[in-house]
C-alpha cells in the first residue's frame, strides 16, 4: 500500500498542469511576435535599393557583390533600381551613384 503511493506512475502527470497553461501562451506569444516586430523593424529609405528584411537583404546585397563582382553588380543594381542605389557591403549601408 505504501508503495502503490509513492510509485510516480500511478499519479496522472497531466492532472497536475492547470487548464489556464494554453490560455496564458497566447497572449505571451503575441507579445513576443509583436516585440521581434518591433526590434526588427527598419524605417524605410528614400533611396531605393533592396530591402532590409530583418538582416537578409544586407546578406543577399553582400553575397551578390561577393559572387558577380563589383563592376557587374553595381550594373545590376543600376539597371534594377536606378541611378541612385543603396546596397550593404560587408555589413556597412553603402551608395551607388552611377550615370
Amino acid at each position: 500500500m505504501v508503495l502503490d503511493t509513492l510509485n510516480p506512475m500511478h499519479y496522472n502527470l497531466t492532472s497536475l498542469v492547470p487548464d489556464t497553461m494554453p490560455v496564458a501562451t497566447v497572449p505571451i506569444l503575441i507579445l513576443m511576435c509583436f516585440l521581434f516586430l518591433i526590434w526588427n523593424h527598419e524605417e524605410t529609405s528614400s533611396v531605393p535599393g533592396p530591402g532590409y528584411c530583418m538582416g537578409i537583404g544586407p546578406l543577399l546585397s553582400h553575397g551578390r557583390f561577393l559572387w558577380m563582382g563589383v563592376g557587374n553588380a553595381c550594373n545590376y543594381y543600376n539597371k534594377t533600381y536606378g541611378e541612385f542605389v543603396r546596397v550593404w557591403i560587408s555589413g556597412e549601408e553603402t551608395f551607388i551613384i552611377s550615370k
